[in-house]
């Protein structure tokens, strides 16, 4: 029944209380009084927005409405005139109903006379069938929080939830997004909030745009009881800026979450650090995981020495063990990062019976893969981390000509320790704008960071020269990028090898940092033949090599590797096993590609 400012005291009594005798049927808060409380309507404000959402729940609004303002659909006119309490301020763009997106003009050439629509988002809510709005459905996604969070993790989740209940906006940093994301949603969720997250880049359009996403973002709040966290990983320092300062005046719970590579935010933002675990947390970490999925927790401490598995990851690496695979290759696949077009993952296949190297370089090789295996008891049960958080990467140099096995001695590194290895593209890596070389090399080592895996930096003089005598800004930032690396490698607690052809090319205040360093020798004959033995697989049909013979051939193991894999195709070709007479015609074919004759070490090819 419409209240026209005329209505007797018997009509407003009997909707009174008809309107009483409603709410004691609720167990709750309406769905209106919600609105109204949490956007701050007047009495006005409030009976307008329940007139004009009237007609879609009930057909006999709209014909009331005919009676009473000659539209079925109302307007601010027709409400001004029959509804208590008007006031023209309800109608100003600043006002609630409008500054919130709450009603719209339908027609907006005039302000009083245009019919009123309830937004949808709004007229589902009052329904009691709320969804997220439809804008911001397509470029955001819920966050789940963690049962069960480390300490360390505990302690700035509460740090958050107090900004977040302050509606402060926080800056949450730290080198795991993921953790990022999982810690935030986690305090979000002991404020009774659950968390949205969007991307910078979903908020980087025109300032306009950007304006209208937060509000309505703003409005979810009320609406959703949700809180909001910002992605800004990639994002440019123009746009970090912007949404920074956007959300100091955001009026609903917001996070800004941001990785190694975003710039700094200021604008009088709170702000929590979250460090990586030390390796007692990530213990507790992957037990309890371990524990919820009802999977053994064998080998839990040795494997979490290792691997730095995010939040997620761990849990999901639980569910794995809990259904049969081991523990190790669970966590393993789990933290096989994506490093975006930075560098390759490879899964090893060469062994310790692929290398051929002198008795010292094997023993070199080996002590390098026992001091990864054990960096947790030397560095973290020992104390050694303690004393200092440089030094403790493992970085090796692997030089000599090419073809003498470096990369293969990496491969088989990764290999003996079931790792990864990681080839970095140096072309990706490298950018000329200023900063954005460390920016991509800060991606690829908290990355491998997470997973344990091996990096692999061939050809490294390129990226790891000598540094120049300053004459211009270039000189200036090619400095600072090897400084940069330095001060990345020597806080790095996985396995870095670096290969060059050029040991002389490398800065030395670099190689004095260096753990190992390996020199690979050109293969002497006794190395050459042990090469040309292992060079053809045992399923390999072979007939009348020479083994002595073809190691007086002056070749490098790669040079080998290449003749013995040409020589299978002519085989194959012919018919035919393996004969001296297709290791001869690869050969040459090999040599020529160096522009070297045909004659070697005083045997004819």
């Amino acid at each position: 029944m419409l209240l026209r400012p005329d209505s007797t005291e018997a009509d407003r009594g009997e909707a009174e209380e008809a309107l009483s005798e409603s709410r004691l049927r609720l167990s709750g808060e309406s769905a209106l009084d919600q609105v109204s409380r949490g956007f701050g309507l007047t009495r006005f404000e409030r009976s307008l927005l329940l007139l004009a959402a009237g007609p879609e729940f009930i057909r006999e609004v709209a014909g009331e409405l005919l009676t009473a303002c000659g539209s079925p659909h109302l307007s601010f006119s027709a409400a001004l005139s029959v509804l208590p309490e008007p006031h023209w301020s309800a109608l100003t763009p600043s006002a609630p109903l409008r500054h919130w997106d709450l009603v719209r003009l339908l027609d907006p050439s005039s302000l009083t006379r245009s019919p009123l629509a309830v937004d949808e988002r709004v007229l589902h809510h009052l329904a009691g069938a709320g969804r997220l709005d439809a804008e911001l459905a397509a470029v955001s996604r819920p966050v789940s929080a963690h049962p069960q969070l480390p300490t360390p993790m505990r302690h700035a989740a509460e740090a958050i939830a107090q900004a977040l209940s302050r509606r402060q906006a926080v800056v949450v940093s730290g080198p795991q997004g993921a953790n990022l994301r999982t810690v935030t949603a986690t305090a979000a969720w002991s404020q009774g909030l659950r968390l949205l997250l969007v991307t910078a880049s979903d908020l980087a359009n025109s300032v306009g745009e950007r304006r209208r996403t937060m509000r309505l973002m703003e409005r979810e709040t009320v609406l959703g009881t949700c809180a909001w966290a910002v992605d800004l990983e990639d994002a440019a320092r123009a746009d970090c800026d912007a949404i920074a300062r956007l959300a100091t005046a955001f009026d609903a719970p917001i996070a800004l979450l941001a990785d190694e590579g975003t710039p700094a935010l200021g604008h009088g933002l709170a702000s929590v650090r979250l460090e990586r675990l030390a390796p007692a947390d990530r213990r507790e970490l992957l037990r309890s995981a371990l524990d919820r999925a009802g999977a053994p927790v064998a080998d839990a401490d040795g494997t979490a020495g290792i691997f730095d598995l995010p939040l997620d990851a761990a849990e999901a690496a639980a569910r794995d063990v809990a259904s049969g695979v081991s523990l190790w290759q669970a966590c393993r696949e789990r933290a096989r990062p994506s490093f975006g077009g930075l560098a390759k993952v490879h899964h090893p296949r060469a062994t310790w019976g692929d290398l051929v190297l002198p008795p010292g370089q094997s023993a070199q090789l080996r002590a390098l893969a026992a001091s990864i295996r054990h960096r947790t008891t030397v560095l973290d049960d020992w104390g050694f981390a303690g004393r200092s958080a440089r030094g403790l990467g493992t970085t090796a140099l692997f030089s000599g000509p090419s073809g003498t096995g470096k990369t293969l001695a990496a491969e088989v590194l990764a290999g003996d320790l079931e790792l990864d290895l990681v080839h970095i593209d140096l072309s990706q890596v490298v950018d000329k704008y200023i900063g954005e070389t460390e920016k991509n090399l800060s991606r690829v080592f908290d990355a491998a960071e997470d997973s344990a895996a091996v990096l692999l930096f061939d050809e490294a003089d390129a990226l790891f020269g000598k540094r120049t005598e300053t004459r211009d800004s270039h000189d200036r930032y090619a400095n600072l990028e090897i400084g940069y690396l330095l001060q990345r490698l020597e806080t790095f607690r996985g396995l870095a090898i670096l290969t060059t052809n050029a040991r002389s090319a490398m800065d030395q205040a670099f190689t004095r940092r260096l753990r190992t360093v390996v020199n690979f020798p050109h293969p002497d004959p006794a190395m050459r033949e042990a090469l040309w033995r292992k060079a053809f697989p045992p399923d390999t049909p072979v007939d009348g090599l020479d083994v002595p013979s073809l190691a007086a051939m002056d070749l490098t193991g790669g040079a080998i590797a290449a003749v013995a894999l040409s020589a299978a195709y002519l085989a194959a070709a012919a018919d035919s096993p393996v004969t001296i007479e297709h290791v001869r015609a690869a050969t040459r074919w090999e040599l020529a590609k160096s522009g070297r004759s045909p004659v070697a070490g005083g045997a004819s090819v």
